[in-house]
């Protein structure tokens, strides 16, 4: 709790200067970014998961903080980001956070990862193509997504099929325990 209270902190000192967040999310830091992230934690499994668009950190380093067990690999595009996650990552103590400049569609794995998530990336028609590739066979989607998930869902139904995408759900979490329902699309690559 206090690793989380610190990271909370950092951000919100900082995470405007980054550019990691707007100024109107400093009151809802915690409630809306930082527990909205950390209710995915009992979802992991110990293996390699990686974060795509990682950028303030959100859900990785909260995942990281909560889950130690667990190795996050955070996939980021941006220079001044990545800088922010490896400074995070460092000044933390999370020795289970690797951090990669690229973008999702750039990076490689000899073996696949175990588990891929990500949170305000993009639309899920957009999101499998990059994301999918990334998983071995077996390896499961957890991505965060809005109260327009099942709609996505359905516009979706193509790369759902061309990724072979498998027991495909939506999971809601925290509801009457968080201010906000955390939504995420679960599937399994085949």
């Amino acid at each position: 709790m206090d690793v989380a209270r610190r990271f909370t902190a950092n951000l919100a000192k900082h995470g405007e200067e980054y550019g990691l967040i707007g100024p109107l999310e400093l009151p809802r830091l915690w409630t809306r970014h930082i527990l909205n992230s950390v209710i995915l934690a009992p979802l992991f499994h110990v293996g390699r998961v990686g974060d795509i668009g990682s950028g303030a950190g959100l859900p990785g380093l909260v995942l990281a903080i909560a889950r130690p067990d667990v190795e996050f690999v955070l996939i980021e595009p941006m220079e001044r980001r990545v800088t922010w996650l490896n400074d995070q990552a460092a000044e933390l103590g999370l020795g289970n956070v690797t951090v990669m400049r690229g973008r999702a569609e750039d990076v490689g794995f000899t073996e696949g990862l175990d588990q891929v998530t990500a949170r305000a990336v993009s639309a899920l028609s957009k999101l499998i193509p990059l994301c999918a590739p990334l998983l071995r066979p077996g390896g499961e989607l957890l991505l965060m997504k809005g109260s327009g998930v099942t709609a996505e869902i359905e516009a979706a139904q193509k790369v759902i099929r061309k990724f072979k995408l498998a027991d495909v759900e939506v999971l809601e979490l925290g509801e009457g325990v968080l201010p906000e329902t955390t939504r995420v699309f679960r599937a399994i690559a085949m």
